[in-house]
C-alpha cells in the first residue's frame, strides 16, 4: 500500500487561490454592472466619455491661441493643454468615483460574497481603464492631425500616470467613509478641489510661476505629476522640481488611513 502524504503548502494554497478567483469574478461582475449602468442606458454610451475632453481641449486651445502666440512648451496648444488636462481629469474622476464606491455598490454588498474591497477595486479599475482609453485615443488623434514635433519618452509618462492612479486611489479611499456618513462632505470636497484647475499646471508650467508661487504650489502633487507627464512629450523639458518620492508618500498616507477607516466603519455605512 502506498501512503501519499500531502505537501504542507497544499491546504493553504488552495484557499488562497479560491479566494483570489472569487474576488476576480466579483470584481469583474461589479465592473460589468457599472458599465451597463453608466454607459449602457445613455445614448452614445462611451462616446460621451470622449466628447467631453475633446470639447474642453478645443475650447482651451482656440481661446488661448487667440491671446498667445505659442504655448509654454512646443507649438501645439492642443497637445500642451491635453498633457495638463488629462492627468487632472484622471485624478479627479478616479478619486471621486472611488470615494462613492460603497454608496454605489451598497445594494450588492448585502450579499456575503461582495466585500468593500471588491467594490473599491472594481470602481478603481473600471475608471482607470476608461481614463487611459480616452487619453490614448485623444493623444493619438492629436498626433495624427497635428504635426507636434514631439518625441515621446515612455518612462516619465508611465511613472506619472501610475502615480496619478495611486494618488486618486488614496484620496478616494480616504473619502469613502466621510462621503458615506456625512453627505455634505462630498459637496464641500467638490468645492474645495475646484481650485486644482488653476493650481495643477493646466495652463502653465512650473517655471513660468513667480518664486513665491513656486514655493507654495510645489507642495501640490498634481502640479508635479503634470510636469512629469509633460516631460515625456517634450524632450527638451526637464521637470527637475518633480519628486516622485514625495508624491508616493502623499498617495500612500491617505490610502493607509482610508483603509483603516473602511475596515472600521464599512458595516456602519451599509446600515445607514
Amino acid at each position: 500500500m502506498t501512503i501519499i502524504i500531502p505537501h504542507p503548502d497544499q491546504p493553504s494554497e488552495r484557499p488562497v487561490r479560491m479566494i483570489l478567483a472569487a474576488t476576480a469574478r466579483t470584481v469583474i461582475a461589479l465592473m460589468l454592472r457599472e458599465m451597463s449602468t453608466r454607459f449602457g442606458r445613455t445614448p452614445g454610451g462611451y462616446i460621451w466619455a470622449l466628447v467631453e475632453p475633446i470639447a474642453v481641449l478645443l475650447v482651451l486651445s482656440i481661446g488661448f491661441s487667440l491671446m498667445l502666440r505659442n504655448p509654454s512648451l512646443g507649438t501645439s496648444f492642443l497637445l500642451f493643454y491635453a498633457t495638463g488636462y488629462l492627468p487632472l481629469k484622471m485624478f479627479t474622476h478616479v478619486s471621486s468615483t472611488v470615494g462613492r464606491a460603497l454608496t454605489f455598490s451598497r445594494p450588492l454588498m448585502q450579499y456575503p460574497t461582495v466585500t468593500w474591497v471588491d467594490a473599491v477595486i472594481a470602481r478603481f479599475l473600471l475608471n482607470v481603464l476608461t481614463e487611459l482609453l480616452v487619453a490614448v485615443i485623444l493623444i493619438a488623434g492629436i498626433f495624427a492631425v497635428i504635426d507636434t514635433h514631439a518625441v515621446i519618452k515612455i518612462g516619465p509618462i508611465v511613472t506619472g500616470i501610475l502615480l496619478i492612479m495611486l494618488l486618486g486611489l488614496g484620496i478616494g479611499v480616504l473619502n469613502v467613509v466621510p462621503f458615506g456618513k456625512f453627505p455634505a462632505w462630498e459637496r464641500l470636497w467638490s468645492i474645495a478641489t475646484r481650485p486644482l484647475v488653476l493650481a495643477s499646471g493646466l495652463f502653465y508650467i512650473y517655471e513660468d510661476l513667480p518664486q513665491m508661487a513656486q514655493e507654495v504650489l510645489w507642495y501640490n502633487p498634481l502640479l508635479q505629476l503634470t510636469g512629469m507627464v509633460r516631460s515625456g512629450f517634450y524632450p527638451m523639458y526637464d521637470a527637475a522640481y518633480a519628486n516622485p518620492v514625495y508624491v508616493l508618500i502623499f498617495a500612500l498616507v491617505p490610502l493607509f488611513f482610508g483603509v483603516l477607516l473602511m475596515w472600521r466603519f464599512h458595516l456602519d455605512l451599509l446600515q445607514d
